[in-house]
């Protein structure tokens, strides 16, 4: 049988992307660090995050019903270790602006707004998923979490970025 610290260690060394999930209500914005993230369905477009049961930013999603996933660059690692952390002001440190109702962080990798689809209990962890109703990315290598360290996961940044009309010339010869 494994230890708790083997799978620990096993679960670390899986590549994370790494994401902070976004709220806003009546009270302000919220948001928390989440690697527990990936795309579930094209038709319809749906996603999954996972929070701690007893996350503010968990209860927040489910009576507002939506939420925004903002996808972490590859220099961003200090954004992740503010929204890791339990401080109430963590926007007053961060620069971000509303986007569809929801607080985004600028010069992220990605962005998605979503519509709460459901909810599933998933032990000490809650998966919602999420219809997104809104995406935008940029040219940009996403940050990535494995081994407890932040990094990217791989050439990505190197390649080189040809015009799709280019690419596309290229295919016809």
């Amino acid at each position: 049988m494994q230890t708790q610290a083997q799978l620990r260690d096993l679960r670390a060394a899986v590549p994370s992307p790494v994401t902070i999930v976004t709220a806003a209500g009546d009270d302000g914005p919220a948001g928390a660090t989440v690697s527990a993230f990936m795309p579930l369905s094209l038709e319809p477009h749906l996603v999954l995050v996972a929070l701690e049961n007893k996350s503010g930013l968990l209860r927040k999603i489910c009576r507002e019903g939506h939420f925004g996933v903002n996808i972490l660059a590859q220099h961003q690692p200090e954004l992740a270790l503010t929204f890791g952390g339990r401080s109430e002001n963590k926007f007053d440190r961060v620069s971000w602006s509303y986007d569809h109702g929801l607080p985004r962080l600028q010069d992220t990798a990605g962005w998605l707004a979503c519509e709460l689809y459901d909810v599933i209990s998933g032990g000490d962890h809650t998966v919602l998923v999420g219809s997104v109703q809104h995406a935008a990315s940029a040219d940009t290598s996403p940050m990535v979490y494995s081994h407890r360290l932040f990094g990217t996961h791989s050439e990505f940044a190197k390649r080189p970025r040809r015009p799709i009309l280019d690419q596309l010339a290229a295919c016809a010869r």
